[in-house]
């Protein structure tokens, strides 16, 4: 079976937002603040069986999340030494017979600011969130990217450089999505923290995404 390695995402410390929305919404083993966690994601999605199984077996980490859908498959695992998650790492990519630079580099798909949203539009959203709630009046950060995956890198970065709230993220799936809400000034340095983590991700180029 031929297997591509979508994402390879380390995240030195995992921020108290991002963890306590992996906490919420995961039925694997569950982070804390400071955690050193590496996220994978491939093509077709079974294989991500077998990469847990190496990494289980090889290392001391253990596994939030894991995601198998036909096309995609996504794992996170994590840990308090970060020398165990970077061994996992390489027990993982010597399993898929690559390296990291065959990683596919992240695709900026879309993003927008929208300033002072309106009480009605806020309401929409958290009806359909499971993180913390955007407010009346406040800045809303909208991220997508291809692969999904990279859309962990851009919260945990966009949390550790600004004073924002962590509305939702969906990390798997074709699209990764981030909702982020905040003064209009955290927002945008949240905004230019996320986009500069993507940018510095090296890798091969995605196939380009065709908006029609």
């Amino acid at each position: 079976m031929s297997i591509t390695l979508r994402s390879f995402v380390f995240l030195d410390s995992l921020q108290p937002q991002l963890t306590s929305y992996i906490g919420k919404t995961s039925r694997g083993f569950l982070p804390v603040p400071e955690m050193a966690s590496l996220w994978v994601e491939i093509a077709p999605g079974i294989a991500i069986n077998r990469i847990t199984d190496n990494a289980l077996k090889a290392t001391t980490v253990v596994p939030a999340v894991q995601v198998v859908e036909r096309a995609y498959g996504l794992l996170e695992v994590h840990d308090w030494d970060k020398g165990e998650v970077m061994s996992a790492g390489e027990v993982i990519l010597e399993g898929l017979e690559c390296s990291q630079d065959q990683r596919m580099k992240p695709q900026v798909v879309s993003n927008q600011v929208i300033r002072s949203v309106e009480a009605y539009q806020t309401q929409i959203i958290n009806r359909n969130s499971r993180g913390m709630m955007v407010l009346p009046g406040q800045s809303l950060f909208i991220l997508e990217t291809m692969p999904a995956a990279y859309i962990t890198l851009a919260a945990n970065e966009a949390e550790k450089a600004a004073d924002i709230s962590l509305i939702d993220i969906r990390p798997y799936g074709a699209f990764g999505r981030l909702y982020l809400s905040g003064t209009e000034a955290e927002i945008d340095a949240a905004r230019e923290a996320a986009l500069a983590a993507l940018e510095g991700v090296t890798g091969i180029e995605p196939p380009k995404f065709r908006d029609k």
